[in-house]
């Protein structure tokens, strides 16, 4: 009789089947396999990791000159995070139908497209197109956003977080160059006969469609069960989105892993997405403002490796605190450096990213574990989704704050957010749960 092997077993409402032990000498070709998809998703995050945090930054600049009104630097982003979070449910089912690899193919080609409606806008000096653009381009980092899922079903339950973290932290290799590929764009524009920002949006589409190639070419997740997303994995009848988050909100980790990854990407987006304009309104260039993104987005993905075997040392709660404690004091230095430190920015802006890479691999490590696997690409999605809705308001409100306040009355309500949701998820840890994970 076959035996089973244990870590491969399908649980929840899938059926369950019998699959033999895999023999030793499939073993090397099983890991092999895991580690080429990996790959795939590592570099398919760095490459979107690169366009995602350079239109980020170049339509934040881009949308005050076409419009000529301060405010607007925040448009782009805001429509980006939601293009974000329309795409994070609409790229989960094609997930769960088709497969990971077909939702990120999917999404980084509507990211494509969006780099060269972004071109076309600021040629045009249409802020439509420029808005159209960002949530063409917020479908690629959904997609992105998503992988770390894919990464974490590759593996055991013992070996998730850190895989997890491992595609996280491939953006950090986006995040260290999207900035600063402002000014060497700016550099070789007149060769190509473009603006400065038209031209980084040239290097933003090129770095789309090396990401797109990667992730078409890559290897599909092996076919054991718990190591991809199965067709139909669902059943005939998908449970809804919103009933997955209602289920997920009944117990105390549930919570706290979508608050944590809520209150993670709001206080961040609060206070990123207005530091290229404060910036730049205090007189500085565009090396200052890539220098000072690049530290920020550093501290947001370098340290995802170690955030995962954290999270696995001392227990999400903990870690989720810790993190909102950092963005707390980020949100609180960022208000009171002088306007025109300039540079001395970068340091409450790295702390910034250091929170919200705690709280966000804390949060998904947590959500990886949240819910069977016929529904867990939903669940995925509908929890981005979520995230991502907040965010855009985060992003949109920001710049009607600093055009009628300031930037660091604008960071204090950042420290705020943090500081609360601190003290909610202090509360909930002990409340009584029969479905609590050990921390």
């Amino acid at each position: 009789m076959a035996t089973c092997t244990l870590g491969i077993m399908p649980k929840g409402r899938w059926p369950p089947r019998i699959i033999p032990a895999m023999h030793p000498s499939e073993a090397p070709d099983i890991e092999r396999h895991r580690s080429r998809a990996l790959a795939t998703y590592f570099t398919a995050a760095a490459l979107t990791g690169i366009a995602y945090i350079a239109t980020y930054t170049i339509a934040a600049l881009a949308a005050p000159e076409i419009t000529g009104y301060a405010g607007s630097s925040g448009w782009p982003a805001a429509t980006s995070v939601a293009g974000t979070a329309v795409a994070a449910s609409l790229l989960s089912s094609v997930m769960a139908r088709r497969g990971r690899r077909t939702g990120m193919v999917l999404g980084i080609g509507v990211a494509v497209a969006g780099g060269a409606v972004a071109v076309a806008a600021v040629m045009a000096g249409s802020i439509l197109l420029l808005l159209l653009a960002s949530v063409l381009v917020g479908f690629g980092n959904a997609a992105m956003n998503l992988a770390r899922y894919a990464a974490a079903d590759l593996y055991p339950p013992a070996r998730r977080a850190a895989a997890l973290g491992l595609v996280v932290w491939g953006a950090t290799i986006g995040a260290v160059v999207g900035p600063n590929l402002v000014g060497p764009a700016g550099a070789i524009a007149p060769a190509l006969g473009l603006s400065s920002l038209a031209a980084g949006f040239v290097v933003v589409l090129v770095f789309l469609v090396a990401a797109m190639a990667v992730a078409f070419l890559g290897p599909a997740a092996p076919a054991q069960p718990h190591l991809d997303e199965p067709k139909g994995a669902a059943g005939e009848h998908a449970t809804p989105a919103r009933k997955l988050l209602a289920d997920l909100m009944r117990k105390p980790q549930g919570r706290t892993a979508l608050v944590a990854l809520v209150t993670s990407q709001l206080v961040m987006t609060l206070i990123m997405t207005m530091t290229p304009y404060h910036l730049h309104a205090m007189g500085h260039g565009l090396g200052t403002v890539g220098f000072v993104i690049s530290a920020h987005t550093f501290g947001m993905f370098a340290f995802s490796p170690l955030s995962g075997r954290l999270t696995d040392r001392f227990g999400a709660n903990t870690m989720v605190l810790t993190g909102f404690s950092v963005l707390a004091l980020a949100g609180v230095l960022s208000a009171v450096f002088p306007a025109d430190s300039g540079p001395l920015l970068a340091i409450p802006l790295f702390l910034l990213g250091v929170g919200w890479n705690l709280g966000f691999v804390a949060g998904s490590s947590l959500l990886a574990s949240e819910a069977p696997m016929g529904d867990r690409a939903r669940l995925q999605g509908a929890s981005d989704a979520t995230v991502w809705t907040v965010a855009a308001l985060a992003s949109l409100s920001s710049g009607f704050v600093v055009a009628a306040a300031s930037y660091a009355l604008l960071a204090i309500l950042g420290a705020g957010v943090a500081i609360t949701l601190a003290v909610f998820v202090a509360v909930n840890r002990g409340v009584p749960e029969a479905a609590v994970l050990p921390d």
